[in-house]
C-alpha cells in the first residue's frame, strides 16, 4: 500500500463496502472538518493565546489533515480535492496549497479483476486481442491503472483499465455530497455570496466525463489534430477497435518527464528550449481553438529523444467559448483604459462576478489591481504572482471564477513552476509577450467593424444628447424655480446604522419581557401556582431563544460590515 495511507485507506474498493458505511465516513470528515474551522478562532483553544503563528500553524495542520483524508476516502474526494485546489477564490491559501499535492497514486487492482474488465468491455479475451500484456501495471492512479501491451500486428501500446465498481461509488459518493452541498449552500455563514451548489454541478460534469474512455479518446484525437501541424508536439494515437468506456488502448509514447531534469540534460536536450516550447504549446491550445488540457502538471507531459513534447491524459480538458472570448476582448480593452467600472460591469457579463446592492468594494478592489499591475512592464510580471493576487482579491469578495478561467491560471502557473525548474531565467510573460500582441491584433482586426459601429453608436448618442441638453437644462430650472425639484439621498451606512438601532431596541424590550415573565414564574412558584409558574418560565424561555437569535443576528451584521 502506498506510504502515507492510514489503516482506512482503499476500504472504499471493498466489494462489501455498503452506502451505509460510506455515509458515516464522509459526514464524520465533514462534521470534523466543521469543528476544526469553529474551534480555529476560539481563543481559549489556543494554549498561552492565540497569535497569527499559531493560527498559522493550525491553518497548515488542518489543510494536511484535509489531505490525508482525502486520500483515505478514495477516488471521488481525490479528484474533488484537486479540483478544489484551483479555487483558490473560495478557500484559504493553505488549503489550495495543500490539495495541489494530491498524488492520485493508489495501490493496484488485481490482474484477474484486469481480465475481467477488458473480456467484458471488448468481448474477447486478452491473448485473442494482444500478442503480448504485462501483468504488472506501468502506473496505478484512483480511477484506473496503465498496463503495456503489443497487438498481434506488432504495434507497441498502452492499455488504460478502468477501476472496478467506480461507478457505483461515484453515485454513492455523489449522492451524498449532494447533501453535503444543500447544507452548505443554506448556512448562514459559509452559504453567504458562495454557489456550492453551481460548483458541485460543475465537479460532477468534470467526474463524469474523466471516467469516459470514449470522452478521453475524442479529446486527444482533437488534440492531436490541432497540433498536426508541429513536429515538436507527440500525442499518442487512440486504437478505436480495442477501446471502449472503461478500456482504452493508445500508442506507446515513451518519453522523460519534463520534470527529470538530470535524465534530460543526460540525453543531451537543451533545457531552456523545452522550457519554451511548454510555454508555447499551451499558448497555441488557447489561441488556437480554446480547446486546451485543463491539467498540464508534470507528469502528464514527457520529452522524446529528439526533443519534442509528449502530452498525456486527456480525461480533463477545458474549453473557452466563443462569446467568453468577446467577454474576455471587453475586460481586455477595459483594463488597457483603467477603467474599473468597464471591468467590473464585463465581468459581471462573464459570471465572474455577483452583481449585490453595493459593488463599491468591489469596484476599489479591481481599480486598485489596476492601478497596482498595469505600471508594470508586461514581461516583468509572474503568472503566479499575479493570480494570487487575484486570488487574494477575490477571497471573500462576490467575485465566482468559472471552472475554465481558474484551470487556465492554474495550467499557466503550473507551466510557469516547470519551466523555472528547468531554466531559472525563464519567464513566462517573455514569452507570452508576442501571442498576446498577437491576440490584440487579432481582435482588433476582426472585431473592427463592431468595434467602429459602436463607435459611430456612441457618436449618435452623444450628439442626439447634447443636441437635447438646452432643452432639459431649461426644465430642471423652471422645477427649481417652483419648487417641484426633489432630492432623494440614500445612505446605506445610514440604513445599517438605523437597522442596528432597531434591533438593539427590539432585543431591550425582549429582555424586558423575559425579566418580567421570570420574575411572574417565581412569585407564582413561591405561592405554590406551579403549573402557572411553569408556563411563565416556558414564555421566558421561547422569548429568551428569540433573543438570542436577534443579538447572533446582530453579531453576523457587525462582522459583515
Amino acid at each position: 500500500m502506498e506510504t502515507g495511507y492510514s489503516d482506512k485507506a482503499y476500504r472504499w474498493n471493498r466489494e462489501n463496502y455498503s452506502s451505509r458505511r460510506r455515509f458515516v465516513d464522509i459526514w464524520s470528515f465533514v462534521l470534523t472538518l466543521m469543528f476544526k474551522i469553529w474551534r480555529y478562532n476560539k481563543s481559549w483553544s489556543y494554549p498561552g493565546g492565540v497569535t497569527e503563528v499559531k493560527q498559522a500553524a493550525r491553518r497548515k495542520a488542518q489543510a494536511v489533515w484535509i489531505r490525508t483524508t482525502l486520500l483515505d476516502l478514495g477516488p471521488t474526494f481525490i479528484k474533488v480535492g484537486q479540483l478544489f485546489s484551483t479555487r483558490a477564490d473560495i478557500f484559504p491559501s493553505e488549503y489550495v496549497e495543500e490539495l495541489a499535492k494530491l498524488q492520485d497514486k493508489v495501490p493496484a487492482f488485481s490482474y484477474e479483476q484486469v481480465e475481467a474488465s477488458i473480456e467484458q468491455e471488448l468481448s474477447k479475451t486478452i491473448p485473442q486481442l494482444f500478442q503480448n500484456f504485462e501483468p504488472i501495471p506501468l502506473a496505478a492512479a484512483s480511477l484506473g491503472q496503465v498496463h503495456k501491451a503489443v497487438l498481434h500486428t506488432g504495434e507497441a501500446v498502452v492499455v488504460k483499465v478502468q477501476r472496478p465498481g467506480l461507478k457505483k461509488l461515484f453515485e454513492i459518493d455523489l449522492q451524498i455530497l449532494k447533501g453535503i452541498t444543500r447544507y452548505f449552500q443554506n448556512h448562514p455563514k459559509w452559504g453567504r455570496g458562495r454557489d456550492w451548489i453551481g460548483i458541485y454541478e460543475e465537479c460532477c460534469r468534470i467526474l463524469w466525463e474523466e471516467i469516459d474512455y470514449l470522452n478521453e479518446g475524442r479529446n486527444a484525437d482533437t488534440f492531436r489534430r490541432n497540433f498536426r501541424g508541429y513536429e515538436w508536439v507527440k500525442v499518442p494515437r487512440i486504437y478505436w477497435r480495442y477501446t471502449s468506456p472503461k478500456v482504452l488502448t493508445l500508442e506507446y509514447l515513451p518519453g522523460i518527464k519534463i520534470s527529470q531534469y538530470e535524465a534530460l540534460e543526460a540525453a543531451g536536450i537543451d533545457r531552456k528550449v523545452i522550457a519554451r516550447q511548454g510555454a508555447q504549446a499551451y499558448l497555441l491550445q488557447l489561441l488556437n481553438n480554446g480547446f486546451f488540457h485543463a491539467d498540464p502538471h508534470p507528469g502528464n507531459i514527457a520529452v522524446n529523444p529528439d526533443g519534442a513534447l509528449i502530452f498525456y491524459d486527456f480525461g480533463m480538458m477545458g474549453q473557452i467559448k466563443s462569446n467568453i472570448r468577446e467577454g474576455l476582448m471587453e475586460t481586455l480593452f477595459g483594463i488597457a483604459q483603467k477603467d474599473g467600472d468597464r471591468v467590473v460591469q464585463s465581468l459581471i457579463n462573464l459570471g465572474a462576478i455577483a452583481p449585490t446592492d453595493d459593488m463599491g468594494p468591489v469596484r476599489r478592489s479591481v481599480q486598485y489591481m489596476l492601478d497596482h499591475f498595469m505600471d508594470k512592464p508586461f514581461e516583468n510580471q509572474s503568472v503566479a504572482a499575479i493570480s494570487d493576487d487575484l486570488y487574494e482579491i477575490a477571497y471573500n469578495q462576490p467575485f465566482r471564477f468559472p471552472a475554465t478561467f481558474t484551470f487556465v491560471m492554474r495550467a499557466f502557473s503550473t507551466l510557469e513552476g516547470v519551466g523555472k525548474g528547468l531554466d531559472p531565467e525563464f519567464n513566462f510573460m517573455e514569452v507570452a509577450q508576442p501571442y498576446a500582441m498577437q491576440l490584440m491584433t487579432n481582435m482588433n482586426g476582426s472585431e473592427s467593424n463592431s468595434f467602429l459601429n459602436e463607435l459611430s453608436r456612441q457618436a449618435v448618442q452623444v450628439s442626439t444628447t447634447a443636441l437635447g441638453l438646452p432643452r432639459r437644462l431649461e426644465d430642471t430650472l423652471e422645477k427649481l424655480e417652483r419648487g417641484d425639484m426633489r432630492v432623494r439621498v440614500r445612505s446605506i451606512e445610514t440604513e445599517r446604522l438605523l437597522r442596528r438601532q432597531s434591533s438593539i431596541q427590539l432585543g431591550m424590550s425582549y429582555a424586558v419581557i423575559i425579566s418580567g415573565f421570570t420574575l411572574s414564574a417565581t412569585i407564582l412558584l413561591v405561592n405554590h401556582y406551579v403549573w402557572l409558574a411553569w408556563l411563565a418560565g416556558l414564555i421566558a424561555v421561547a422569548v429568551s431563544v428569540i433573543l438570542i437569535r436577534l443579538l447572533l443576528r446582530l453579531d453576523r451584521y457587525d462582522r459583515m460590515y
